[in-house]
């Protein structure tokens, strides 16, 4: 199964099929990586004939403004960011566990299709599940479930209360600037 070290699925499920289809003719191809997404690279063509653009870090677009003109064009967001944090494959072995939960709520068939391909190899002992610690069927149970509420509704609090910290925290524009930070005092 793919995963964070074996990521061989963007390249053989969508890669390569388009380089296929593309052949040697000359495309654009138009990747909407975002201008808050720069240190990403997206698609990196191994032929000449495929050129890639990046509109939206071009025009300086964040993902403030993406949401913002979905809003306004009336299209609003998909209803999958209700319960996921990125766009991609339904068994993306990138979601959290949250995510996985959500996808149980709105697509049980979906959530069921991904746990059919979990497997454990009786002849080596190994487990193959999407998530690094446990199966979905483990995943699915009702009292784990809650607890993966329990421990996202914690994360999301502590990463509040750490964005209100930063928020609070002196910088050498302070009026007492005689402090500054640990990069002044280099």
């Amino acid at each position: 199964m793919p995963s964070p070290r074996a990521r061989w699925c963007t390249r053989l499920l969508k890669i390569e099929p388009f380089e296929r289809y593309v052949g040697a003719d000359h495309v654009y191809l138009y990747i909407a990586l975002r201008a808050d997404e720069r240190g990403r690279k997206g698609f990196i063509p191994r032929t000449p004939n495929i050129v890639p653009r990046y509109p939206f870090i071009e025009a300086g677009i964040s993902n403030d403004d993406v949401v913002r003109m979905l809003e306004q064009s009336g299209l609003g967001l998909p209803a999958f960011y209700q319960w996921r944090s990125r766009s991609g494959c339904y068994c993306c072995f990138f979601q959290q566990r949250i995510e996985w939960v959500g996808l149980l709520e709105h697509h049980p068939d979906l959530f069921w299709r991904a746990a059919q391909y979990e497997r454990y190899d009786e002849a080596t002992g190994r487990r193959y599940t999407w998530g690094e610690y446990e199966s979905l069927e483990e995943l699915a149970r009702p009292d784990r479930i809650e607890e993966i509420r329990r421990e996202h509704a914690l994360r999301l609090q502590l990463l509040e209360q750490k964005r209100a910290e930063l928020a609070n925290r002196p910088t050498c524009n302070d009026s007492d600037a005689s402090v500054g930070c640990a990069f002044c005092h280099l």
